[in-house]
């Protein structure tokens, strides 16, 4: 049940009903007509942007619009007025028990309320995460993790198949690294003393390894040249350090459906048929680049290239595929796994890279759009950067990596809950401030203690009505009068049409800030029962209109739970 919906489905049959009498031009496009709430809630309940839209493709004054508008939909059943605002936006109040009729609803969908099918089974393919498997996931990683997993859940609620999907970094020169990183602690484990350079990894978590490479081998590969023991060793620190990842993951509640390998690129022709379906699509050549834009690097020179026509679909300049030697660009595997992915029948790709790769976006929506024949759209979520503070300082904790600190580091400090939503309290392009003292308070500011107080405040409330035999009932909500009442009823009201815009614009976040409000409302509506009693969910001798106070707050309840359970983040039925 979607009231914006219903009101948007009374416009457009009341546009077409101006079309059918000649008061409005037909072949009119109404795709971008919306019903939303108004800025400011004192203009009226709901708003439309009709006439605004409609006012250049038919050549009208946009107010002629809004009052031919109005005349029809004031005469539905459900509005109480209809009013024209500024240059002709209309604004709508609807009669209360429409939006009360609401809570019935909400009551029998549970948690499922909001649950939607415009997904309409598209498969969509999320990858997040995907970091180096070269040590723990760090904090930057874990704006990413929640992101991602609050977006693939969200989808899935929207009536997508969603797959989740970590693309695992194998295939570059960082493993070798990693490898000599823990031959460096094998040979520490067999009494040697070892220095960490050329940018090998110095942190504690490879201490283990060593010590398993030492139990495995004993002293056998002590002093043994690197290209005995590399491959070996590339494999096993891979496995342990994958194994180290999921662990973290699973910290957070987080699963993957699919680990892909971007070792399993090469030598098994995928890279080279990525590249030929490219190729036999005249998207590439042998060129020379330009030089890059500012001052010219001094070791720069012109050198002919495999390029892919990138320009072609999108991308500001040509991109290079393979260098002057014949070797593959990293650009190369990223193309040949996308089209992997293309291969596998999704429809959508969504990626959640940190925000260091923005300069790959472009690049990898145009090889998705020429490798589909621009049949799948690929989005690119960029993840900002995370600062830690406590009590409003830089905060800096034990470093089990050597140089930077960990999603466990985060989570054994404040737990998997706080740790997701609070990842989710600004957009995700938007730098984030996690300050390790506030997302502890037990106040406002803290929003999600504000969102789990408020769900844990209705069950006692509900707990002791179950206790003095005052059942739930959906009657006419004749009682549900004050102000404060309706804000929480409206808000209620807002959520299956806040969903379908979170999952049109890949964008979970609006959850969060959602959830927020309508606690905020609440408990607003809780505090007012101290001024104004006939406000209190229990009222003396009055069963029955206890009874539908209680059903609008089992409402915000079901509502609150479906949301976080969104996000990842549990309903507490009882704070401690």
């Amino acid at each position: 049940m979607n009231l914006f919906s219903d009101i948007r489905s009374l416009v457009i049959s009341s546009l077409e009903k101006l079309q059918s009498d000649g008061a409005l031009p037909k072949g009119l496009n109404f795709e971008n007509v919306t019903v939303e709430p108004p800025r400011d809630s004192s203009h009226g309940d709901m708003s439309t942007n009709a006439a605004m839209v409609l006012s250049k493709p038919s050549g009208m004054n946009p107010r002629d619009i809004a009052e031919a508008l109005t005349v029809l939909l004031a005469s539905d059943e459900r509005v109480i007025s209809a009013d024209v605002a500024g240059p002709g936006f209309l604004n709508l109040r609807l009669k209360q028990d429409y939006w009360t009729s609401i809570i019935p609803f909400v009551i029998k969908a549970g948690v499922n309320f909001g649950r939607t099918t415009i997904g309409n089974g598209i498969k969509v393919n999320v990858e997040y995460v995907s970091a180096n498997p070269t040590g723990p996931l760090h904090v930057g990683h874990t704006r990413g993790a929640v992101f991602g997993d609050a977006l693939a859940s969200l989808l899935d609620f929207a009536g997508y198949d969603v797959t989740r999907e970590y693309y695992i970094n194998d295939g570059g020169s960082q493993v070798d690294v990693l490898a000599r990183s823990v031959y460096l602690r094998y040979l520490e484990a067999n009494g040697q003393k070892v220095e960490f350079v050329d940018g090998t990894y110095p942190g504690d978590y490879l201490v283990d390894l060593g010590m398993d490479l030492k139990n495995k081998y004993g002293d056998s590969l002590v002093g043994k040249p690197e290209s005995d023991w590399i491959a070996e060793l590339r494999l096993f620190a891979t496995e342990k350090m994958m194994d180290l990842i999921r662990e973290d993951l699973a910290l957070l509640g987080i699963q993957m459906d699919v680990f892909f390998s971007e070792k399993s690129l090469y030598g098994t022709g995928l890279i080279e048929a990525a590249l030929a379906d490219l190729d036999g699509k005249g998207l590439v050549y042998q060129g020379v680049l330009e030089p890059p834009k500012g001052k010219k690097p001094e070791d720069w020179e012109a050198r002919e290239q495999t390029l892919f026509k990138s320009t072609k679909h999108g991308d500001d300049v040509d991109r290079p595929i393979a260098k002057s030697d014949g070797s593959w660009t990293y650009f190369a595997p990223d193309i040949a796994y996308h089209f992997d992915k293309v291969q596998r029948g999704f429809d959508q790709l969504i990626d959640i890279f940190g925000a260091d790769h923005g300069g790959y976006v472009k690049r990898m929506k145009a090889a998705v759009s020429a490798l589909s024949n621009e049949e799948v759209s690929l989005d690119i979520k960029l993840t900002q950067l995370v600062k830690l503070y406590k009590n409003g300082e830089p905060f800096k904790m034990s470093k089990r990596a050597g140089t930077f600190v960990t999603l466990r580091d985060v989570v054994e400090q404040v737990g998997p809950d706080v740790t997701r939503f609070v990842m989710l309290t600004r957009k995700n392009d938007a730098p984030l401030d996690f300050d390790f003292a506030k997302v502890q308070e037990q106040s406002k500011d803290n929003p999600v203690f504000y969102v789990q107080y408020a769900h844990a405040r209705i069950c006692s409330v509900l707990s002791k009505a179950e206790n003095a035999n005052i059942g739930i009932k959906a009657n006419k909500f004749e009682t549900l009068k004050h102000p404060n009442e309706m804000a929480v009823v409206k808000k209620l009201a807002e959520w299956p049409r806040l969903l379908e815009l979170a999952a049109k614009h890949n964008e979970p976040h609006r959850l969060a800030f959602y959830l927020y409000e309508l606690a905020g409302d609440f408990h607003a509506l809780w505090n007012m029962g101290k001024e104004a009693p006939e406000t209190r969910f229990f009222q003396e001798n009055n069963p029955n209109v206890s009874s539908e106070k209680l059903a609008m707050v089992s409402a915000v309840k079901l509502t609150i739970a479906a949301g976080l359970t969104i996000l990842g983040v549990t309903p507490i039925d009882e704070m401690r």
